[in-house]
């Protein structure tokens, strides 16, 4: 396998490449990763089993969309290939050694980044969030995208998980009541990274921002924004920096637990029932929220 890949890299990178070194890194918990070391060069890299390979080309995509739009780093990836019934993503390796955490260009790069403005919302292709298929047609509604492709498209994977009764009861309500929350407000397509964690993001030895892992497509930037704040949160100065360059308009601080449920949603369906009453807080909150 390791043959099959370091010719991928040679070709790829027009350099001969042979692994002097591989080290396996943690973090993930739907692929293999590895730091791959050569005589000069280094590359990270992710290893599924053989039906990975629409993931990593999406994966490989978002990484190219991200960086054309010249605002934001992020590794910038190299191949994609099957190797001994694995599946393999190889990129360049980003050295975070000793880093100066610069958060305030984090978040102006960010709001760079969401002020790219794009014709429709959805995607070239359907993508994953972690390991769940995240359909992305072209849509030019962003409250159908969002009722159909994210919240519907959820709670129906719940419903065949074995999460009925209420949660799908106050799904549906919630679904047929969505364009309430956003009186006032029409979303424009931005370049969204989509799962915008705090895991998802890094600084080099230069104090760059650095975001990996996307599960990119044309959205609501605030879905972004809202999910930065979801696992423990960013730096605050990030948050000052993207609110000085970009500001979030009237009726985020509602939305943001729409958006936000998506993702709890999801949770519940990779890892069961720890996420559901989390899941029906969230809906029962947002019909409270609504009057309903």
């Amino acid at each position: 396998m390791w043959d099959i890949i370091e010719k991928a890299i040679s070709k790829s990178s027009s350099q001969p490449f042979k692994i002097r070194r591989r080290t396996t890194i943690s973090g993930g918990c739907v692929n293999q990763t590895f730091l791959l070391a050569g005589d000069k060069q280094r590359y990270f890299i992710k290893l599924n089993d053989d039906n990975g390979q629409a993931m990593f080309d999406a994966e490989y995509t978002g990484l190219q969309a991200i960086l054309a739009t010249e605002t934001i780093s992020a590794p910038q990836p190299l191949c994609t290939g099957i190797a001994a019934n694995h599946t393999f993503l190889v990129m360049r390796y980003i050295d975070t050694t000793n880093s100066p955490h610069n958060h305030v260009r984090l978040g102006e790069q960010l709001a760079a980044m969401h002020r790219k403005r794009f014709d429709y919302f959805g995607w070239y292709q359907d993508n994953t969030i972690g390991s769940t298929i995240q359909p992305n047609p072209h849509t030019s509604n962003w409250i159908d995208f969002w009722r159909e492709q994210r919240l519907g498209f959820q709670l129906t994977l719940a419903a065949q998980n074995g999460f009925g009764g209420a949660l799908q009861t106050d799904g549906e309500r919630l679904m047929a009541r969505l364009g309430r929350l956003f009186d006032g407000y029409t979303p424009q397509p931005s370049l969204l990274h989509g799962d915008l964690w705090s895991g998802n993001y890094c600084f080099d030895q230069n104090g760059a921002p650095t975001i990996f892992d996307p599960a990119c497509y044309y959205g609501d930037r605030e879905a972004d924004i809202a999910m930065t704040e979801l696992f423990g949160g960013f730096h605050s100065e990030f948050y000052r920096a993207y609110q000085n360059a970009f500001p979030l308009e009237s009726g985020y601080q509602t939305r943001k637990m729409l958006y936000n449920l998506y993702h709890i949603l999801n949770h519940l369906n990779l890892f069961g029932a720890g996420y559901l009453s989390q899941a029906q807080q969230m809906t029962r909150q947002l019909l409270a929220e609504l009057g309903s």
